[in-house]
């Protein structure tokens, strides 16, 4: 089963460039920005509880879905690829095991331990 759910959000990752590339925007910019979104964890800087609600924020693959189709629905390019880097960004990370997080540490995820934590295990 983790395979298939794996295979699945890769799927997600390939949708999110295939519609990227109807942007008309250069196809390696995609990649470039595909990291930006982890700069959210400057949350942690004010503690677990702040980090992991905006870490949350931009990592929710529903919000990306939901500026997408609102600069779809308004032709607002640029809220197109900023829900699509988002939801990218999101499968990818969980793809690799990355989850949302939970207020008390960085590591405690949706999709179990990382880090530290995954290892003590």
């Amino acid at each position: 089963m983790k395979i298939l759910l794996k295979l699945e959000e890769l799927f997600c990752l390939f949708l999110a460039f295939y519609l990227y590339l109807a942007l008309g925007y250069a196809w390696w910019w995609f990649f470039v920005l595909l990291l930006t979104p982890d700069l959210s964890m400057i949350g942690y800087l004010w503690g677990p509880r702040v980090g992991a609600l905006l870490y949350n924020g931009v990592h929710h693959k529903a919000i990306g879905i939901a500026l997408y189709l609102l600069g779809a629905y308004f032709h607002v390019q640029m809220l197109e690829l900023i829900g699509l880097i988002l939801f990218g960004h999101s499968s990818m990370d969980r793809v690799f095991g990355y989850g949302l997080k939970y207020a008390d540490a960085f590591e405690h995820t949706h999709l179990g331990p990382i880090g530290k934590r995954a290892q003590a295990q």
